[in-house]
C-alpha cells in the first residue's frame, strides 16, 4: 500500500520533523530531498526556515509515487 496515509509516508513525515528533506531522502527522491534540506538551511539563517521545514513535512506525507 503506498499514497497518501500509508505507513511509509507517515515514516517519512516523522523523518522530515527532525530533519527537512530526510522523508523524502527515505522514499527514494534525493533531489528532492536534497532541495528542501538546502532551502531550508538557507532560510533558517534568517529565521523563515519553518517554512520549508513544513513543506518538507506535507510533502513526504502526501507523496503519491503512482503521480510521480
Amino acid at each position: 500500500m503506498s499514497g497518501q496515509g500509508s505507513g511509509g509516508n507517515v515514516l517519512a513525515a516523522i523523518c522530515s520533523v527532525f530533519i527537512p528533506g530526510l522523508g523524502q531522502l527515505v522514499q527514494g527522491r534525493p533531489l528532492m530531498a536534497l532541495l528542501h534540506f538546502v532551502l531550508a538551511a538557507l532560510l533558517w539563517l534568517i529565521l523563515l526556515g519553518w517554512i520549508i521545514h513544513l513543506w518538507s513535512i506535507i510533502d513526504a506525507a502526501r507523496f503519491d509515487p503512482a503521480k510521480a
